[in-house]
């Protein structure tokens, strides 16, 4: 298969691509109610849904240069979940063409801040290495944890909107707020 891009490493985490052997890791994600409980109440059920996720996400990586990446626990290489940025070429809240960061972590590692430490190495890669100058993020108005996640590594919340019939939170780092940002938020 060749090398394993990392992109990304933390205290705790090691941020590579995805790959095809993650299948396993994203069913056991993507099955679960309770990770989809803020998602649309969709989970999936079959391992084949997760391999079609994998090819999704590769596709993005040759098509944009970017894409949601594998998150690892360093010490036991076991797969925790995904995290990074994703550009997104559809509207979403009348926007277009704009880097997201997001992150979804098998419900075992909740409440642990892995998913603040990606999202902080995810904006350090995108402002520090793709050099963008704004990146976005939306959560459900009622997903407290991930609301607290964006607020903590200084997202801003610019204005809700509507998301298949749930209140969508909308936020905005730029980065002139990265680099004046609380040198404390975990970088």
């Amino acid at each position: 298969m060749g090398v394993v891009k990392i992109f990304a490493e933390t205290e705790r985490l090691v941020l590579r691509e995805l790959l095809p052997t993650d299948v396993d890791g994203m069913f056991e994600l993507d099955s679960d109610p309770l990770v989809h409980q803020y998602l649309g109440n969709q989970p999936i059920n079959d391992k084949k849904q997760s391999e079609e996720i994998i090819h999704f996400v590769r596709q993005q990586y040759m098509d944009n240069g970017i894409g949601r990446w594998a998150v690892v626990d360093k010490k036991t290489n076991e797969f925790m979940g995904w995290s990074g940025l994703k550009l997104v070429k559809e509207t979403i809240n009348n926007q277009s063409d704009f880097y997201d960061v997001g992150y979804r972590l098998i419900r075992k590692y909740w409440g642990k801040g892995f998913a603040t430490e990606s999202a902080v190495a995810s904006l350090a890669y995108g402002f520090d290495h793709l050099k963008i100058n704004e990146i976005f993020a939306a959560a459900h108005s009622e997903n407290m944890a991930s609301n607290s996640i964006l607020k903590k590594v200084g997202f801003r919340l610019s204005g809700t909107f509507d998301y298949f019939g749930a209140l969508q939170h909308w936020y905005r780092i730029t980065l002139d707020e990265w680099n004046n940002g609380n040198p404390n938020t975990y970088r």
